[in-house]
């Protein structure tokens, strides 16, 4: 799909189609005045991402609280997955700024391109996508405007980064049987065709020589061998040095504590994090981002087998500290302990951010649209909120730590045990036991995001589809650009 930026009044551009946002139910604006009555006789509302189609007058309707990007975005994506299978090839769309700052209109260039995705890869049959071409009008819903050059510039990030995010999502999407260790780390390798962009992948033998036992283990029962990737992205004169992890877990069954069934379909959500950093490696590269960043992934199926890891069995992972297994179940952690230490010792990070889809408890604390962030510092966990939950509306909730569930992770056979004695604050036990694998000097630089919610929700939510969303790749890699602003 083409997405244009042009510089003509609403009137002036041909397509096949215009959509009109309809902002906080005023439908006296001079977009809407004219359809007002036809509009209230068919009941249309103008409600948050309510659409209305009046193929006569070739305009498609929907309702946004605002003109912000949070309210803008899942509004025009809304609209736009409405008439993607439509006979309409072009659509038309006015510039929404609520005020001089572009977001909004970034945010609507992201939303053509994730409102419009879909997974068909596996379909005998596709649907046939119509829509080819969106144009923004330079003309405004109010009358104030920005520049060309930075309204050009907003439309092409937002195309960007959406393109990145759905580069993840076909990842996630894609079947465990196609889509095992030994293919992410092609997929990985496939990212040396942007510029600046190296990959070094560890396999099974040299993973062991760097005494990763943890992560061995969970991978020892299945056929396909384990792979740790490391993506560099250098360019010249970086101003800070980023390094983000991802759990890559291509499959998980639960091991010997096996999963039940209704419990085990979708699983091939669990490498939602890993797919993440190939999305953020994309973005930052193709954004030409001034920022070093390397990407970690620890790439494993978790399987049964007469050699699985085992509840009982004491592991010692790669920065010396033994691990007691109580449930193989809770391998994400096991992995990214491993991953966490690798990183640290390969890169000198200023910020050290890890992805994972780790804990239903997550999923059970703030639901399954919202990322949980954990950390030991209080003020980056705020700049990733408010990255999160206003500049890219990926929505995120703080989840504290504090010493009294820390405590439940004590093992009295070794160091740590991989779960907590308590079935409460599950997801904020697992981040303390990642933090465990933090070296001191970093503590202050890392967060830990637990997408195990949004990554994957079986229904269309605002601007994203059915299945995966590529959850934290916009919002992390939104912070990385907005280090660049500070520096």
């Amino acid at each position: 799909m083409k997405i244009e930026y042009v510089e003509k009044k609403i009137k002036e551009i041909e397509a096949d189609l215009e959509l009109i946002v309809v902002v906080n139910k005023d439908f006296k604006h001079p977009f809407c005045k004219k359809y007002k009555e036809t509009l209230e006789e068919i009941g249309f509302g103008a409600a948050q991402n309510e659409t209305a189609l009046l193929p006569e007058s070739k305009k498609l309707f929907v309702g946004a609280k605002s003109m912000d990007s949070l309210d803008i975005r899942p509004a025009v994506a809304t609209a736009l997955r409405s008439i993607v299978h439509k006979k309409y090839s072009s659509v038309k769309i006015a510039t929404y700024l609520g005020s001089k700052c572009t977001a909004a209109l970034r945010a609507t260039a992201e939303a053509a391109i994730l409102g419009t995705y879909s997974f068909e890869k596996f379909k005998s049959k596709k649907e046939k996508t119509e829509l080819k071409k969106v144009y923004i009008s330079n003309e405004g819903y109010l009358d104030n405007s920005v520049s060309t050059e930075s309204a050009q510039s907003a439309v092409k990030k937002g195309i960007t980064v959406a393109k990145s995010v759905n580069a993840t999502r076909d990842i996630v999407n894609t079947p465990p049987d196609d889509f095992y260790p030994k293919i992410f780390a092609k997929s990985a390798k496939e990212l040396e065709k942007y510029e600046n962009i190296k990959v070094k992948v560890l396999d099974d033998e040299e993973i062991e020589k760097e005494e990763m036992n943890a992560l061995l283990a969970v991978g020892r029962a299945s056929r396909h061998k384990p792979k740790v990737i490391h993506i560099s992205y250098k360019p010249k004169k970086p101003q800070a040095v980023v390094s983000v992890i991802g759990k890559g877990l291509t499959y998980d069954s639960g091991g010997l504590s096996l999963k039940p069934s209704d419990f085990m379909v979708t699983m091939k959500l669990d490498k939602s994090g890993g797919a993440a950093v190939i999305g953020i490696m994309q973005a930052v590269s193709e954004l030409g981002l001034p920022i070093e960043v390397h990407g970690f992934i620890g790439a494993v199926e978790n399987m049964i087998g007469g050699d699985a890891y085992k509840p009982d069995d004491v592991l010692k992972a790669k920065n010396g500290k033994t691990i007691e297994v109580r449930n193989t179940d809770a391998e994400g952690r096991l992995v990214l302990a491993d991953v966490l230490c690798y990183a640290q010792q390969e890169v000198k990070a200023d910020y050290i951010f890890d992805m994972a889809t780790l804990t239903g408890a997550c999923v059970v604390g703030v639901g399954q649209y919202t990322t949980g962030v954990m950390g030991n510092n209080k003020e980056l966990v705020e700049q990733m909120l408010y990255t999160g939950n206003v500049s890219t509306g990926e929505l995120m909730a703080h989840l504290p730590f504090n010493d009294y569930l820390r405590k439940t992770l004590k093992s009295n056979i070794a160091d740590i045990c991989n779960i907590s004695n308590t079935r409460y604050g599950g997801g904020i036990t697992a981040g303390l036991f990642l933090d465990e694998f933090i070296e001191k000097k970093n503590k202050e630089k890392w967060l830990h995001l637990d997408i195990a919610g949004p990554a994957f929700v079986e229904s269309e939510w605002g601007e994203n589809p059915y299945g995966a969303s590529g959850a934290a790749v916009r919002s992390v890699t939104r912070f990385i650009e907005k280090i660049t602003s500070s520096k």
